[in-house]
């Protein structure tokens, strides 16, 4: 696994949870888009690695179907404790 080069950008305040969950579920970005592209949702590398970041928007209709993806509600994404 890489580190990150950048610090976290300001673009959503999911991208960061988002990454924790699935490195938690065990499961790689790749095996993540995968899973994403099952449900729907077709993400690049890049985009995820954006969104992970916190360089990129996440849209409803992406951050409905990456909580569903990851077995969390839309609510527990978006709360910051």
């Amino acid at each position: 696994m890489r580190t990150r080069e950048k610090e976290i950008g300001d673009q959503n305040i999911v991208g960061q949870k988002i990454k924790k969950i699935r490195e938690e579920m065990n499961l790689s970005q790749k095996d993540f888009l995968a899973q994403l592209q099952i449900a729907g949702l077709d993400l690049s590398n890049s985009a995820i690695s954006k969104l992970e970041g916190q360089f990129r928007r996440v849209t409803d209709r992406e951050l409905l179907i990456i909580s569903k993806t990851l077995k969390i509600s839309v609510d527990d994404l978006l709360n910051q404790k």
